[in-house]
C-alpha cells in the first residue's frame, strides 16, 4: 500500500454514500469505527448541503471488538427504520469494519425488515470510489426494478431516464436541468433521473421508459447494460459535452425515440472560436487529467472545436483505461493511467503545457508550476459547486466550458503585457494599481498598499526567476550552471506560462556544453539550438 497526501478517489463505502444521498427515501446503514464518519463533510461542507446524508453509522469502537458488534450493528438497523421509515435500505461496511466480517447483509436480512434491504459489497482494497456508486446503483436496480405492466394507452411524447447523477457530482445538478431542457426541445420526456432525485418507486419504474441516457459512465453504464439485458431497454453511448457531442447526442436520442432530427442554435462559444481574437488560442498545448467521461470529452473539444493541441491525456479511472488509450492513440499520445498524483506532476513538468485542464489536484499543481488552470472533473472543491447555473453538458454546457478555459490563458496574456510594459510609468514597480487612481510613490501613502506593487515584478529584488516556475522541483543546484543578473532579466521577459521550458532548454544546453555561467548570449544560443 502506497502512502500519500491525495486521493483521486475515496474507498468504495464514499460512493455508495454518493449514491443513497442523492436518492430521496434510501437509507444507508454503514458498520463502520468511530472516526469513519468523515465522509459527512464532503456533503455538507464541500457541496454545501442543507442536511445530513441519509447515512448512519454504527461507530463502534476498540473496547466493542470484544464483545458483539454484529448486535451493534442490527441495533443500528432497526433504529435507522424505525427513525426515517425509508422506502429501501442499504446495508454495507466501511473499509476498517469490513476485516471484522460481520456481515451486514445477512445480518439485516435476518431481522426481516417489511422494506427491501440491499446489501452492499464492497471490496475496499481492491476497488475505488466510482466503482463503488455503480455497484450500489446496479444492485439496487437489480433489486427493485419491475417489468413494465401492458401498455394500454400510446404515450404522447417518447420518454427515456436519465441515468448517472449523484451527489457530489461534478455540475451534476446543472446537467441534468440542461440536457432535460434539451430533450424536451426534442419532444422527449424524461420519466426518471437516477441516482439523485429518484426514490424506491421510481427505480422501480426505470425499465416502462422508452430507453435511458447515460450522463456518467462510470456511475450508471452497468445499470443501462443490465437494463437492456433484462428489459431490452437501449441505452445512449454519446455524453453531451461540448458542441460536437451534443449535435451527436442529439441525432442518437432521436433515433432511439423515432424523431426527426432538427437543426441545433449555435452556441455562443461557437463564435468566439471563428473570431479574430480566438487566433490567440490557436495551438495552445494543453494537458488533459481527470475522471474518463471528462477527459474524453475535454480532449475532443479541445482539439475539434478549440483548436488546441493535446500534449497529454490521462485518467485515474481504470475501469475506463481502454478507452482513453484508444483516444491518445488517436492523438499521438500515449495515455497516463494513474491514481498517483506525483505521476501525474511529473509529466506536467516534463511537457510545460500552456493549459492544464484536469481536478482540484491539477489546479494546485499548476499554481505551484506558474501555469494557467481549469477544474473540469472531480474531485473537486467547494468552489466548484456554484450557486449560478454553471452546466458542462449540452448547449449552455459548452458555453460555460469555454469560459472556464479560455480565461486563465486571457489572463495569463494580461500578465504578459504588464510584464512587457513593467517600465512604463503606469506598471512599473512602484506604482499603485492604475483602477485606484494613484501612480507613483503616493502608493506608499495609501493604507494597506505597500510601495511594491503586485501588477509586477520586480527582477532585481527575485532571486532566482525559479521560484516562480517550480525548477527545484526538478533540477538540483548542484549540477546547474548558475544564471548572470543579465541573464535571468532576460529571461523575465519571455511569457510566464513558457518560461519554465525556456530555462530547462538552457540549462540542459549549458550542462551539455560545460558552460559555467549561464549568459544572455547562452540563452539565446540555446534558443536557436532547439528551434532548429
Amino acid at each position: 500500500m502506497q502512502l500519500t497526501l491525495w486521493t483521486y478517489e475515496g474507498p468504495p463505502h464514499v460512493g455508495a454514500m454518493r449514491v443513497a444521498t442523492g436518492l430521496t427515501d434510501v437509507h444507508y446503514v454503514l458498520h463502520a469505527p468511530q472516526g469513519d464518519t468523515y465522509a459527512d463533510l464532503l456533503f455538507t461542507m464541500i457541496e454545501r448541503r442543507g442536511q445530513r446524508p441519509p447515512v448512519t453509522y454504527t461507530t463502534f469502537q476498540a473496547r466493542d471488538l470484544g464483545s458483539d458488534t454484529a448486535e451493534i450493528f442490527k441495533n443500528a438497523v432497526r433504529e435507522a427504520h424505525e427513525r426515517f421509515a425509508p422506502g429501501a435500505m442499504l446495508v454495507g461496511a466501511s473499509c476498517t469494519a469490513e476485516l471484522i466480517q460481520d456481515d451486514p447483509g445477512g445480518l439485516a436480512a435476518a431481522l426481516g425488515l417489511p422494506i427491501p434491504v440491499v446489501p452492499l459489497e464492497l471490496p475496499s482494497y481492491q476497488r475505488k470510489e466510482n466503482w463503488g456508486a455503480s455497484e450500489t446503483f446496479y444492485q439496487l436496480t437489480r433489486q427493485l426494478a419491475c417489468a413494465p405492466a401492458e401498455a394500454t394507452a400510446a404515450r404522447p411524447r417518447p420518454c427515456c431516464n436519465l441515468l448517472g447523477p449523484t451527489a457530489l457530482g461534478f455540475r451534476h445538478r446543472d446537467d441534468v436541468t440542461e440536457i432535460t431542457r434539451l430533450l424536451d426541445t426534442l419532444g422527449i420526456s424524461v420519466a426518471v433521473t437516477a441516482p439523485m432525485g429518484a426514490s424506491a418507486a421510481d427505480i422501480a419504474r426505470l425499465p416502462a421508459a422508452d430507453f435511458n441516457v447515460v450522463l456518467y459512465p462510470e456511475t450508471a453504464l452497468a445499470t443501462a447494460q443490465w437494463l437492456e439485458r433484462q428489459f431490452g431497454q437501449p441505452y445512449t453511448r454519446v455524453v453531451p459535452i461540448g458542441l460536437g457531442a451534443t449535435r451527436d447526442f442529439t441525432v442518437e436520442v432521436c433515433t432511439l425515440a423515432g424523431l426527426p432530427v432538427p437543426d441545433l442554435a449555435p452556441a455562443r462559444a461557437r463564435w468566439y472560436s471563428h473570431s479574430v481574437d480566438s487566433t490567440y488560442l490557436t495551438g495552445k498545448r494543453v494537458f488533459i487529467f481527470g475522471d474518463a467521461t471528462h477527459a474524453l470529452a475535454a480532449a475532443r473539444v479541445a482539439r475539434e472545436e478549440i483548436g488546441f493541441e493535446v500534449v497529454g491525456l490521462g485518467t485515474y479511472s481504470r475501469e475506463f483505461a481502454r478507452d482513453v488509450r484508444e483516444a491518445a492513440e488517436r492523438l499521438g499520445l500515449k495515455a497516463l493511467i494513474t491514481d498517483d498524483y506525483l505521476a501525474v506532476q511529473a509529466q506536467i513538468e516534463a511537457l510545460q503545457p500552456e493549459l492544464i485542464l484536469g481536478t482540484q489536484m491539477e489546479r494546485h499543481i499548476a499554481k505551484r508550476l506558474g501555469m494557467p488552470s481549469a477544474v473540469i472533473s472531480s474531485p473537486e472543491h467547494v468552489q466548484h459547486f456554484p450557486a449560478r447555473y454553471a452546466p458542462q453538458m449540452g448547449p449552455e454546457g459548452a458555453n460555460v466550458m469555454f469560459d472556464t478555459w479560455i480565461h486563465p490563458l486571457m489572463m495569463g496574456l494580461e500578465e504578459h503585457l504588464i510584464g512587457m510594459f513593467r517600465e512604463d510609468f503606469e506598471f512599473h514597480a512602484g506604482a499603485a494599481p492604475s483602477h485606484l487612481g494613484r501612480h507613483g510613490s503616493a502608493a506608499s501613502d495609501m493604507p494597506g498598499i505597500p510601495l511594491q506593487s503586485t501588477t509586477a515584478i520586480d527582477l532585481q529584488s527575485v532571486p532566482a526567476v525559479s521560484t516562480l516556475t517550480g525548477q527545484s522541483a526538478h533540477t538540483s543546484s548542484a549540477t546547474v550552471a548558475p544564471w548572470s543578473q543579465e541573464a535571468e532579466r532576460e529571461l523575465g521577459k519571455i511569457p510566464f506560462f513558457v518560461r519554465g521550458k525556456a530555462r530547462r532548454n538552457t540549462e540542459r544546453f549549458a550542462s551539455e556544453r560545460g558552460v559555467t555561467t549561464i549568459t544572455v548570449e547562452t540563452l539565446y544560443d540555446a534558443k536557436a539550438h532547439f528551434s532548429r
